[in-house]
């Protein structure tokens, strides 16, 4: 097999496996998205509204029951939809960065190190942030009309704040990475 024959094999092999890490990271953002949003819900209108009266129990089962009662199991997966486009493109980055620097950081032997996982871990939490911070600036903006829907919202921000705008807030991001990378 000639070189060249050898490195398309490679390449068509490393692109197959981003699109596999992507598809994958996707499915479980997803799935972990929609197991998730009913506590999300319920946190989100504890946050809001506060402790409900409860005469027995705990504070998430009466909540549960009221949102049920109120409005159906619809009213668990309030926000669900807007959540899933976010986290569809921030896991496929993840685990298509991840699994890539897992390749380029692996010894000869095949074998990771904890260093070297550590640093794929950061570079793709890293490579994840950059790459989607612009689906969560819109939640980042204090007393402003709020959007109509995430394409109203991009297009406004880039047209009053310019690219910088979209990227509100990735210092912030980057640094809390970090931080949580070296206790982790």
């Amino acid at each position: 097999m000639s070189e060249k024959a050898g490195n398309s094999a490679v390449d068509s092999k490393s692109i197959r496996d981003t699109i596999c890490n992507a598809g994958a990271g996707a499915a479980a953002g997803a799935i972990a998205a929609t197991f998730v949003c009913p506590l999300d819900v319920i946190k989100t209108r504890l946050q809001v509204h506060g402790l409900p009266e409860t005469r027995r129990g705990s504070v998430i089962i009466t909540s549960l029951g009221n949102i049920l009662k109120k409005e159906g199991v619809r009213g668990m997966y309030r926000g669900l939809s807007p959540t899933i486009i976010a986290l569809l493109p921030n896991w496929a980055v993840y685990f298509s960065v991840y699994g890539k620097l897992k390749d380029l950081l692996q010894s000869s032997d095949g074998n990771l190190s904890i260093g070297a996982n550590m640093v794929a871990a950061a570079g793709a939490g890293a490579s994840t942030s950059i790459a989607t911070n612009p689906l969560w600036t819109q939640g980042m903006r204090p007393d402003v009309v709020p959007y109509k829907s995430m394409l109203s919202a991009f297009s406004r921000i880039f047209r009053e704040e310019g690219f910088r705008g979209l990227y509100s807030g990735v210092r912030a991001r980057l640094s809390a990475l970090l931080s949580q990378k070296s206790y982790e």
